[in-house]
């Protein structure tokens, strides 16, 4: 048991006082179902946290007519069967419904879920196992180990884990933005720009600074939410992480798509925009062969590994499949 310090403010003033106060290192701690799993693997070891998931401030859902906003707070379970997300925006309840279990989207939030942490089980397995993004410098097991769930997009020589989220990636959909404060004062970060691939710093995954705490995600309103999906293929129907998924989400009118938004899981180092994708389906004709044309512009520059090339053609399946879903969502 390593001993840590813990703060629990009563209000967001308080919060960012304590962030402002903060010794290095120190986490915040909101439903804890990434922190918790972490800190006791011994691989996050924060010498204090603050923890936030008692704040009212960060809890509102709102659905106006200009855009949806989620405190950073609230519940994955609370979103997900919110009435106007569920009809709405299918691919944003979708992708928080086949996350995890029933009992961790009870406990976990929307914005710590942006924040989670790689699955790679050499990040994870302990430090007889190279890893940069837990020890910078030491190298990259899985780069020469088992990478059949390793990912295929955004790689570099030092890390090739996956992103191992689904919210997120409907949010990159949708062209959401993360509102975040700290004791500099409130910025607002588009979620394009939250994560980072690894480069040659695999340990620096997010642009929020030490000191910076997520307040809300506002997503602008848009009719392609309705004609949306979000599919996830994994090795098994629940409590998975995915082998690929696809956020799409299609405006069709008179059998030709208009607007067109396309999001890739499971298969990148980040949740991964496939703008390429999405020009290609613009202007043109709802189709079996479009479709599938736009999956493999999808995943054109994919970088396979030993294990994990069966998940190329997994993948242009996938995303092939979510616009033809999508599609039949936007034209009912």
């Amino acid at each position: 048991m390593r001993p840590f310090a813990y703060v629990a403010p009563s209000s967001l003033a308080d919060a960012v006082d304590a962030l402002r106060d903060a010794v290095p290192g120190t986490k915040v701690l909101a439903g804890g179902t990434t922190l918790y799993d972490l800190m006791k693997l011994g691989i996050e070891t924060p010498p204090a946290v603050v923890d936030v998931h008692r704040l009212p401030e960060l809890t509102a859902i709102d659905v106006g007519d200009d855009e949806l906003s989620f405190g950073a707070g609230a519940r994955m379970a609370d979103v997900a069967d919110h009435p106007a997300v569920r009809d709405a925006y299918p691919a944003l309840s979708e992708s928080l419904w086949r996350a995890a279990s029933q009992q961790l989207r009870n406990m976990a939030t929307v914005g710590g879920n942006l924040l989670q942490r790689t699955r790679c089980g050499y990040f994870r397995g302990g430090p007889e196992f190279p890893c940069n993004k837990r020890q910078p410098g030491s190298g990259c097991a899985a780069r020469e180990g088992h990478d059949r769930t390793h990912a295929l997009l955004g790689t570099s020589d030092a890390c090739i884990a996956t992103y191992p989220g689904d919210w997120a990636v409907a949010l990159l959909a949708f062209d959401a933005v993360v509102d975040v404060v700290g004791p500099r004062g409130e910025r607002t970060v588009p979620l394009e720009d939250l994560h980072v691939e690894p480069g040659d710093d695999p340990a620096r995954e997010h642009t929020l600074d030490a000191d910076e705490l997520i307040l809300r995600i506002r997503v602008p309103a848009t009719p392609a939410g309705r004609g949306s999906t979000y599919l996830k293929i994994r090795d098994r129907e629940s409590y998975a992480f995915a082998l690929a998924s696809a956020a799409v989400a299609l405006t069709v009118d008179d059998g030709v798509i208009g607007d067109c938004r396309i999001a890739l899981g499971g298969v990148a180092t980040r949740p991964w925009r496939a703008e390429d994708a999405e020009r290609a389906l613009r202007g043109a004709p709802l189709t079996a062969e479009g479709a599938r044309h736009a999956g493999e512009i999808a995943f054109a520059g994919a970088r396979p590994g030993t294990h994990n090339g069966f998940r190329v053609e997994l993948g242009i399946r996938t995303v092939a499949d979510a616009v033809r879903m999508a599609g039949e969502r936007a034209t009912r």
